[in-house]
C-alpha cells in the first residue's frame, strides 16, 4: 500500500485549480493530475459555479490550419518553443506558462472583459501533442520570416502565412479586422 503525501495532494490541487481557472475541459485535468474524476469534478463546480462541459476533446489537425485558430496556434507555440528552450520549465508547467502569456497578449485592456481568445488551454495542450507526434509542425513564412503552425505531410516548399496572404472571406467583421490589426502589430 502506497502512502497518500499531502504536499503532493495539494500540489495536484494547486495545478487543478491554475488549469480550470484557465479553462481546462476535465479530460485535460484527469490526464495531467494524478485527482480521482470525482474530486475534479467537484474541484471544478466549486471555482465555475457549474459542471464541467461534456463532450470529446478536439482531435483532428484541421482547425489548427484554419485562417484564425493557424495565427493563434503559431502565436501560442512560438511562445511554447521560447519557454521550453530558455527556462527550466517543461511538461504542463510550460504549457500553462506560455498559454498565460498568449492570452496577455491576445487579450489586451481594450478586450471585452468576458472576450475568450481564439486558442483554449485545451486546443493549446492538444497543438502541444500534435506537434510530439509529428502531425504538424512549424515552417517559417517565405514573405515574413514569421514561424507558423503547419501540417507535416502538406507541400510547404514556398509556405505563405495566413498574415502575409489573407484569405478573401477573413476579417469581413469589424470585430475580425480589429483582432487582425492587434494580431499583425504583435506579430511585428
Amino acid at each position: 500500500m502506497t502512502k497518500k503525501s499531502i504536499v503532493n495532494e495539494s500540489e495536484q490541487i494547486q495545478l487543478a485549480i491554475q488549469m480550470i481557472k484557465l479553462g481546462a475541459r476535465l479530460q485535460l485535468l484527469e490526464s495531467q493530475t494524478t485527482l480521482s474524476r470525482e474530486r475534479l469534478i467537484k474541484l471544478y463546480k466549486e471555482l465555475k459555479g457549474v459542471s464541467p462541459p461534456k463532450g470529446m476533446l478536439p482531435f483532428s489537425t484541421d482547425w489548427f490550419l484554419t485562417w484564425q485558430p493557424n495565427i493563434h496556434s503559431s502565436i501560442f507555440y512560438n511562445i511554447y518553443k521560447f519557454m521550453i528552450t530558455y527556462t527550466e520549465t517543461s511538461g504542463i508547467q510550460a504549457i500553462i506558462r506560455a498559454y498565460s502569456l498568449y492570452r496577455e497578449q491576445v487579450l489586451t485592456e481594450n478586450s471585452d472583459p468576458d472576450a475568450e481568445p481564439v486558442l483554449s488551454l485545451t486546443r493549446a495542450w492538444t497543438l502541444v501533442r500534435f506537434v510530439e507526434s509529428k502531425m504538424l509542425t512549424m515552417k517559417a513564412c517565405s514573405c515574413c520570416g514569421g514561424e507558423f503552425v503547419i501540417n507535416k505531410y502538406d507541400l510547404n516548399q514556398n509556405y505563405v502565412c495566413n498574415l502575409c496572404h489573407v484569405p478573401s472571406r477573413a476579417g469581413k467583421t469589424k470585430k475580425a479586422k480589429e483582432l487582425t490589426y492587434k494580431l499583425v502589430s504583435i506579430a511585428a
